[in-house]
């Protein structure tokens, strides 16, 4: 059945200044109509399509018998070789077909087992009409291994493991979540030795505790083969292969599926924006041509990530490309996907050196890659419509116009957008403005500046600020007292003070108030002390700074603890109250001179005190709803590392006088550095709240 034509009145209806960009929003609509319609009528749809695994690369028949399929266009000859054939370049040549693409059948061994023995190496040799011959890794492997003590060249293998190897899945997906609470981890580094960390040691040690700070989802990190280490899985050179770094396929699904076991949903971070342009165990130059995977010379090239940028109009890639995403889901049953680059995707600049000002034109002018936009339409689509509760997240610094609307309604697709700007915020204000110059209203827009209708993931700190060179937010608070100053049994000086107290308030402004989903990068939870540095030759190739120090959160007489504990608490609270779910928060009060703010949500009311030195007692706040209200959270909690000036049990009863718009006030006691969150008595929910109305 042909795709809909797209209504213009839908998108008007959404959002009426989109009015003039109305013709380039239904060209790209069109677009994806033909590439749908074009997949529907020679492929029977997204189900048969996205199978593209099964078909090409390597895969095995009902008899053992093996089929391997590569598209090589330019190549004249092709040959499987490996170890099962002694490498022989003769033994095993492939037939080409008028679409160019190659393909054998292997025929199993005389006793029946499969004439490829399972984990052996792999290649395919090619000779080109010049008369060259190249050997590359197959573009659809499931397995590729790496040794450094040889070569950083990975070989390929065949992975075909006994049927009681192959790991059998026993939970069911958990349902899609709500109020979304994402930890986005790196395997590799989750370990507290100074090595490459396993998928069965984050299986065994991290989930638990990802369960217990009360996170609901898992973004992982790295997944994908990258030949570098410390490009943090963003060079990736075998899509359909799981890091070997951290342990086998077998292994992720069980870390998958415990997590599921658990309740915990799990994206994949997806590189689909560029790829690494290795050409002897990546895709680049594959058959000899720079155009294969990617476009031809300049256009196929990201100046600044110094690789390789897929052709998204080519069929073939756009089958390799919905596949991939196909595949993660299938196999390995990831729940949906945080996209890497999107703004590089979106644009023909790729975002370098183009400064986004929210101006549409900006978002639909000459600027705009359709091609790259359009794919993304077609993985969003395919994705939910094979898979209605996955969750699709988008990396985007430009604030794409419909990024976060359904595709039918002339949307991109995406469930979710990263609020990229909060982070640099905060680095910014800790680097350049001392804590008197905070400017409370700046904060507010920033926190609350997104697009009505399309949900957006706040985080305080990014994994990039993680890496040496920057500094996380508690080092930034307070470096070298972390060293010094950490422990129960020192005092507790001014600036650990100060770091505790604003680490704490920083994640709850940005959890309550930024967004309607929240992340938190792999021990940010607890001040982690120390930058992320991968190791490189710069550094002596050491794993000292590339890994987690789950010792210093465990230490019992450790101010870390604080932070984790706070962590937990603040989850808890939101998964109790659902303040991610609710409409954006009702800001009744930024006063600039006292460095309060004041907010509600989902039937809560939120209270700030950024002043460095200033407590006020009796402090009157405005809220809408009468009663008497509770403290549900507070920051000055010795048990998350504050003072306990603040009376956990007290009770606050309304006065019916208008206060800063609302309704009703209440008097609070709210010290220095210290954030309180109270819940009318007896509610649980936004229930007894009127819509709020969006901060302008």
């Amino acid at each position: 059945m042909p795709t809909a034509p797209l209504d213009p009145q839908v998108v008007l209806d959404i959002d009426p200044y989109l009015k003039p960009h109305i013709p380039a929003i239904i060209q790209r609509y069109n677009s994806y109509k033909r590439w749908k319609d074009l997949i529907e009528l020679h492929e029977g749809g997204y189900d048969k399509f996205t199978k593209g695994y099964k078909n090409f690369g390597l895969n095995v028949g009902p008899n053992n018998e093996v089929y391997y399929r590569e598209w090589a266009p330019n190549a004249q000859e092709a040959y499987l070789i490996g170890e099962f054939n002694e490498w022989s370049r003769t033994s095993h040549p492939m037939t080409k077909n008028d679409f160019g693409v190659f393909e054998i059948t292997v025929p199993p061994l005389p006793s029946g087992r499969c004439a490829i023995p399972h984990d052996t190496k792999i290649k395919v040799s090619m000779v080109l009409p010049n008369g060259e011959r190249i050997e590359r890794l197959p573009t659809w492997v499931h397995r590729v291994t790496q040794d450094l003590d040889v070569s950083p060249v990975y070989d390929a293998r065949f992975w075909n493991p006994p049927k009681s190897e192959v790991y059998k899945f026993k939970n069911h997906r958990p349902p899609k979540p709500t109020n979304l609470r994402i930890y986005e981890a790196h395997v590799g580094i989750a370990t507290a030795e100074p090595r490459c960390g396993q998928y069965k040691e984050f299986t065994k040690n991290v989930l638990r505790r990802i369960k217990d700070l009360g996170y609901n989802a898992i973004q992982l990190m790295a997944i994908m083969e990258h030949a570098y280490y410390a490009s943090f899985g963003y060079q990736v050179t075998s899509f359909f292969a799981a890091s070997s770094r951290y342990g086998t396929p077998e292994e992720l699904k069980e870390l998958i599926d415990t997590a599921h076991g658990l309740g915990i949903t799990v994206l994949l971070d997806i590189v689909h924006s560029h790829a690494c342009k290795n050409v002897l165990d990546g895709l680049n130059e594959f058959d000899g041509t720079d155009h294969l995977y990617f476009h031809e010379g300049g256009k196929g090239r990201h100046d600044l990530w110094d690789s390789r940028l897929f052709n998204y109009g080519s069929y073939e890639v756009i089958r390799f490309l919905l596949s991939n995403l196909r595949y993660w889901m299938e196999e390995f049953q990831f729940d949906g996907f945080r996209f890497d680059g999107v703004t590089s995707m979106m644009y023909k600049h790729h975002g370098i050196g183009a400064g986004f000002s929210g101006g549409y034109h900006e978002y639909f002018g000459d600027n705009a890659d359709e091609e790259g936009i359009v794919y993304l339409m077609l993985a969003n689509d395919a994705m939910h419509a094979l898979y209605p509760n996955s969750i699709t997240i988008a990396e985007d610094v430009s604030g794409m116009a419909l990024l976060c609307k359904p595709v039918l309604e002339g949307g991109v697709g995406f469930d979710y957008r990263l609020s990229m700007a909060i982070p640099d915020m905060w680095i910014k204000l800790l680097k350049h403005k001392r804590d008197d110059e905070w400017d409370i209203a700046d904060i507010v827009f920033t926190l609350t500046n997104r697009r009505h209708g399309e949900k957006s993931i706040a985080y305080a700190e990014s994994h990039d600020q993680a890496l040496v060179g920057d500094k996380t937010l508690a080092f930034w608070l307070m470096d070298k007292e972390m060293y010094t100053h950490m422990s129960d049994l020192t005092p507790m000086t001014p600036t650990i003070a100060r770091g505790l107290s604003l680490h704490k308030m920083i994640r709850l402004v940005t959890h309550a108030l930024g967004g309607e989903g929240y992340l938190n990068f792999i021990g940010n939870e607890f001040g982690h002390p120390e930058w992320l540095d991968f190791p490189r030759e710069g550094n002596g190739n050491s794993f000292h700074y590339a890994r987690r120090q789950w010792n210093v959160v465990d230490d019992g007489i450790l101010r870390y603890r604080y932070l984790n504990n706070f962590d937990a608490a603040m989850n808890s609270a939101a998964d109790k109250y659902g303040w991610l779910d609710s409409p954006q928060a009702y800001v009744s009060l930024k006063h600039e001179g006292d460095k309060v703010l004041v907010f509600e949500r989902a039937g809560l009311l939120f209270v700030f005190n950024f002043h460095p030195v200033n407590s006020y007692t009796d402090y009157r706040v405005g809220v809408e709803v009468p009663g008497e209200y509770k403290i549900v959270l507070s920051t000055d909690e010795k048990l998350y590392g504050g003072f306990d000036n603040i009376k956990a049990e007290s009770q606050f009863f309304t006065t019916p006088l208008e206060w800063n718009g609302r309704k009703n006030y209440i008097q609070v006691y709210i010290p220095s550095r210290t954030a309180i969150v109270l819940a009318k008595v007896g509610d649980k929910t936004a229930a007894a709240l009127p819509p709020a109305v969006p901060t302008v």
